[in-house]
């Protein structure tokens, strides 16, 4: 189940922004090391107004 994205590259024109927005679902972008920071299954909170993620569980 997704419930955000959260995008190592692009902005607000880059195609995973535009499909959240589309479903609206909450999306950060330009996060830098994101595929080394986040795994498959982790627990995350995403604030697409403000850009903050906090990590819930690991």
């Amino acid at each position: 189940i997704v419930g955000a994205l959260v995008l190592e590259m692009g902005g607000m024109l880059q195609h995973g922004a535009i499909v959240s927005r589309e479903y609206g679902l909450p999306a950060v972008v330009g996060v830098a090391n994101a595929k080394n920071i986040f795994h498959n299954g982790q627990l995350i909170q995403v604030n697409g107004s403000n850009g903050r993620i906090k990590i819930l569980s690991d």
